[in-house]
């Protein structure tokens, strides 16, 4: 049996469309229930959420077992390797690495997800082989193959990653950016404030470096509106807000609705 390919990968080398939303709650029900929504990729966010190994592997057996194409990326909660390494072997194959701040800090990124091989001869991840990623040891090719099938996104939140966002958008293996404006706007001096002219002057120079690269670039909002605003700037991947702010925006409404 080969391992599984990366359908969102190709995708990303394309700078297709793609609309996706946070998993916060840790809950694979809500996971299975998102995969049926008509999204293209749900994120199981560890960085600021309750999300923690178990958690992660979960949500991803829930995300499969819906038989929809939907792809999952997991954010890790910080750039450790071995945060990478188990993540990888949870199954995931798309990674979003947070507070990307230079090209070395997106090469050594690149580096911890990949096996030591040909095609990545400065590859630093360990190998096991029973992971889940691996079928339970029922893919004896895994190994030989899953280098190809990992897509990394650099996530550019600070002011050094904005100055360094050409250089680590080049790096090879980086297979797009992602913008957290809400860490970009506190440290551009804005915090709170992720509409100010700076941040928005900001957002609109990764997308850019994004786009002379040729690679995608995302971004986190919390309406309709702001996605399509988004895309006017040229930004392609869209977070469209998390499964708990869209829950309770439908609950408020509901009430709003009922009472009315």
């Amino acid at each position: 049996m080969s391992t599984l390919s990366n359908s969102l990968k190709p995708r990303l080398a394309a700078r297709e469309p793609l609309y996706g939303c946070w998993l916060t709650l840790g809950s694979p029900a809500l996971a299975e229930a998102l995969c049926h929504a008509g999204f293209d990729w749900l994120l199981i966010d560890m960085e600021h959420a309750v999300n923690h190994g178990r958690d992660v592997q979960d949500q991803l057996q829930a995300i499969a077992a819906s038989h929809m194409p939907v792809e999952p990326i997991v954010r890790l909660p910080g750039n450790a390797p071995w945060f990478v390494k188990a993540a990888l072997d949870a199954g995931v194959r798309t990674l979003m690495f947070p507070m990307i701040e230079t090209a070395e800090d997106a090469a050594a990124a690149v580096r911890s997800t990949r096996f030591p091989a040909p095609d990545a001869p400065d590859g630093t991840r360990g190998v096991a082989g029973m992971t889940r990623a691996g079928g339970f040891g029922n893919r004896p090719d895994y190994v030989r193959t899953a280098n190809a099938q990992v897509a990394v996104l650099a996530q550019i939140e600070s002011r050094r990653g904005l100055e360094n966002v050409d250089a680590i958008v080049a790096t090879p293996g980086v297979d797009g950016l992602f913008i957290g404006p809400g860490d970009l706007a506190a440290n551009l001096g804005h915090l709170g404030d992720s509409r100010s002219p700076d941040v928005q002057e900001a957002i609109e120079r990764i997308a850019r470096a994004a786009e002379v690269a040729g690679k995608t670039c995302g971004i986190f909002v919390t309406d309709a509106t702001a996605g399509k605003a988004s895309r006017a700037q040229g930004i392609n991947m869209i977070a469209l807000s998390a499964e708990v702010m869209l829950l309770l925006r439908a609950a408020r409404q509901a009430l709003q609705d009922v009472r009315n």
